[in-house]
């Protein structure tokens, strides 16, 4: 096992062309949302950009997409008729994730589960999108849900679970166990997987079924809802930069944990999930 030192941030962001345009640095795409939840999505997407993507669009039911449309002016939304993705919702996600892959020539990643919710039709949907796109992809949340009905529905993911949705996934049951053994278990899943899992807890477990990396960067007052979902947006930030599947879960657990210590020395226990993405350029900036 190796530790994820600072030095990952020079990994990560490499210095910037002087002619870049709009696009260049990555569009994000984000889908989530339902009847139920509206935050998730929204808050992956703000820490998208502070991550430093050009764009993040977020695809949600109608009601959903409304409502986050709503948290920021930054945030471009789409809304899909209907309470939950469905059956009918397919095509159009799939055309939407083209024509953002066209425009930012392949600089483009993908944010799936935050909100979604667990509707047996929902999950049908999810799985069918990532068997029939090949961008990029983060799978977080109600997403990793929707995997245990096919965990092999495709290579090369980034799966962001905690230790009970690593249970849903792969049957193996993480508690009571040192974090050797912890991270043997999360090496054999990607490796199974053919993915990079990004386990959360005390200390973050990454693996791409071949290395293993430590991050022990974040504080126990990131137990607040929303710190996995910024987790998740910056990971799709890197990814949509460019930064390769495996560094960049390393780079998001780095950034997500440090950018929560920073709000927290501010907030306490009081510390918000939005505090953490308003510290996220104070991380990224400090290499």
């Amino acid at each position: 096992m190796k530790k994820i030192t600072k030095d990952i941030l020079r990994k990560v962001y490499p210095k910037r062309e002087l002619c870049s345009h709009k696009y260049d640095n990555g569009y994000l795409l984000v889908v989530g949302g339902g009847e139920h939840y509206t935050g998730s999505p929204a808050l992956a997407g703000l820490a998208g950009f502070r991550a430093g993507v050009d764009m993040v669009r977020v695809l949600a039911p109608e009601k959903a997409a409304d409502i986050i449309a709503g948290f920021s002016p930054n945030l471009a939304t789409y809304g899909f008729k209907g309470a939950h993705f469905d059956a009918e919702d397919l095509p159009l996600l799939l055309n939407m994730a083209e024509a953002a892959r066209a425009v930012s020539k392949e600089r483009t990643a993908l944010v799936i589960g935050g909100g979604l919710g667990r509707s047996e039709e929902t999950q049908k949907v999810v799985l069918d999108f990532l068997s029939q796109t090949s961008i990029k992809t983060v799978v977080d949340a109600d997403a990793i849900y929707a995997l245990k009905m096919n965990p092999s529905v495709r290579k090369g993911l980034i799966l962001t679970p905690h230790s009970n949705e690593f249970f849903v996934l792969t049957k193996r049951d993480l508690k009571g166990l040192s974090l050797e053994k912890k991270a043997e278990a999360v090496k054999e899943e990607a490796g199974k997987l053919s993915s990079v899992i990004l386990l959360t807890g005390e200390k973050d477990i990454i693996s791409n079924g071949q290395e293993v990396y430590i991050n022990e960067t974040g504080t126990p007052f990131m137990t607040v809802g929303g710190t996995g979902d910024t987790l998740a947006g910056i990971c799709g930030g890197l990814l949509a930069q460019g930064v390769e599947p495996f560094l960049a879960a390393q780079g998001a657990a780095f950034i997500n944990g440090k950018a929560g210590e920073l709000s927290s020395e501010k907030f306490g226990i009081g510390m918000l999930a939005t505090d953490l993405i308003k510290e996220i350029p104070n991380v990224v900036c400090a290499t």
